[in-house]
């Protein structure tokens, strides 16, 4: 069984290398749009709690270079802590049109769609851009999404993103290695072999008529993984989902092992109930830990030969994905890359083995087809009003 699980991960890194090293030189290139035909764009950003690195990143995204945009904010409560962040940015950047919202608490499991659903509410324009608060672009950011939005059949764009460290410590560094690494190795394997089918959530957008013919952000809010059902109903309604060239960061925060290792499973055991059968199909892409593994019962001189495949095809990836996400951290920590797929394959196991999760201090339970309940807190109906 060894055997055939290191066969299987040699194989699924030799097409994620092929992937990840065809996926540039996959996109025709388009003449920029002049700044008259630039549609212009609502950003959106349901915010909870000052965490490490928000004011960098959302600093970003007042510095865009676009000629039409607006910034809108939403957060549960006047005194979260990420309000006095906005404050100080919109008073750097009087220039950029920007909105705060406080939206109380949500009347269903789902906080962030709740929040998504009064910022669609009180967007101007037709474009909508859902980033995390820890996700941090380019100035030039809009300008590809502008051109993508040009055909009409397009209803959703998303952006691969290399993970930052945002912590000092050596857990942040590994989430980041794997958000690179493994992650978006995943991500470009998926869209070379099928299309993109879904979003992913440090940056997407959709057309407001796509999202209208979807049911709206409502339609998933007792959904955990939003961002890949946004993608999955765009695509089966019949919009075509792109993924942009273009690369965002995004931070990795956790500090210490266990708060890394539950974000890990939350991951795992969302994707486990979103998509039951690729969860399975997951296990192969853990090519280095399986031939390992091999390694330490296979006979002499086959367990070298597997050893030494499974590394330089490793290391091969990694490095073929930093340059293609442009991560220049990736070869200083190249050596932490068994520690990292070790830990991925170990929460990869822990998916399988409960259904609850525990996101932003809350717990939840999920359910069949990817939906969620909260298990601690009470559903209170939100209101929502602008803070000045």
């Amino acid at each position: 069984m060894l055997g055939l699980a290191a066969a299987g991960g040699l194989a699924y890194m030799l097409l994620a290398l092929w992937s990840a090293a065809t996926f540039p030189r996959r996109r025709p290139a388009r003449k920029r749009l002049s700044g008259k035909r630039q549609p212009p764009v609502s950003l959106l950003k349901p915010l909870r709690g000052a965490e490490t690195g928000l004011e960098a990143c959302l600093g970003s995204f007042f510095q865009l270079k676009y000629p039409r945009y607006e910034l809108l904010f939403a957060v549960r409560t006047h005194d979260d802590p990420a309000v006095e962040v906005v404050r100080r940015l919109r008073a750097r950047f009087p220039g950029v049109r920007a909105q705060l919202l406080v939206t109380g608490e949500p009347p269903y499991a789902n906080a962030k769609v709740f929040s998504l659903e009064a910022l669609a509410k009180a967007a101007a324009y037709d474009l909508l851009v859902v980033t995390d608060s820890d996700t941090k672009v380019a100035p030039d950011y809009l300008d590809s999404m502008a051109l993508a939005f040009a055909e009409r059949e397009i209803g959703v764009v998303t952006h691969p993103y290399r993970g930052v460290a945002g912590g000092g410590d050596l857990w942040s560094r590994l989430e980041a290695l794997g958000m690179t690494t493994e992650f978006m190795a995943g991500v470009v394997v998926a869209e070379r072999l099928e299309g993109m089918k879904f979003a992913l959530g440090p940056s997407m957008a959709v057309r407001r008529s796509c999202l209208t013919s979807i049911g709206g952000f409502t339609a998933m809010k007792d959904y955990l993984a939003d961002d890949f059902v946004l993608g999955a109903w765009a695509a089966r309604a019949g919009w075509k989902v792109l993924l942009l060239p273009q690369a965002v960061e995004h931070l990795a925060t956790a500090r210490g092992f266990l708060t890394s290792f539950k974000h890990r499973l939350r991951w795992n055991r969302s994707s486990r109930f979103s998509r039951p059968a690729g969860y399975v199909g997951q296990g192969f892409t853990y090519g280095l830990v399986w031939t390992l593994l091999f390694t330490a019962v296979a006979p002499w001189p086959l367990n070298l030969a597997a050893l030494l495949a499974g590394c330089l095809l490793r290391g091969s990836l990694a490095l073929v994905l930093a340059w293609r996400l442009n991560d220049p951290a990736v070869k200083h920590h190249l050596w932490l890359i068994p520690l990292q797929d070790m830990l991925s394959w170990a929460s990869w196991i822990g998916g399988f083995l409960g259904k609850t999760i525990e996101w932003r201090g809350e717990r939840y339970v999920l359910r069949d087809g990817g939906r969620f309940e909260p298990l601690s807190r009470p559903v209170v109906l939100g209101e929502m009003r602008a803070a000045k």
